[in-house]
């Protein structure tokens, strides 16, 4: 091989080498529209998991409480006096229960429901737990 063939060889490799090493200004700015795209996306799945992980914490809680509630009124037979709510106490701020007594539609039984109410996120939720009761208790 002759040394001039060698010579350009060796440009054409170094400079071939040179122009791939770095980004174009268009890839540069491809790539930050892209993650100007996709961070605030992200962000914002982020934002509604929280918000929905705490909700489910909340709701949780709120169906223990319901559940100790209606159990409590069974036992006590309380469950007769419709109408009545109350809170939980300082314990468990921004609980609140209320009882409904229904007539169930076969034999001497009662639907009994219980409902808590609770805040989360700025706003009211509620669960409801129900059970049948004998009216002769």
């Amino acid at each position: 091989m002759s040394s001039i063939r060698k010579q350009m060889l060796g440009r054409r490799s170094r400079g071939s080498r040179g122009s791939q090493a770095g980004f174009t200004l268009a890839e540069v700015l491809a790539a930050m529209l892209f993650m100007a795209i996709v961070i605030p996306v992200a962000m914002e799945g982020l934002r509604i998991a929280s918000r929905a992980g705490s909700v489910a914490g909340r709701k949780g809680v709120a169906v223990q409480l319901a559940d100790s509630k209606l159990n409590e009124l069974i036992v006590t037979g309380q469950w007769r006096n419709t109408g009545q709510g109350g809170t939980f106490g300082e314990q468990w701020p921004g609980y609140r229960w209320a009882i409904k007594n229904e007539l169930w539609s076969e034999g001497a039984m009662r639907l009994i429901t219980v409902e808590v109410t609770y805040p989360a996120q700025n706003q009211e939720y509620s669960v409801r737990l129900s059970t049948l009761v004998q009216d002769t208790i």
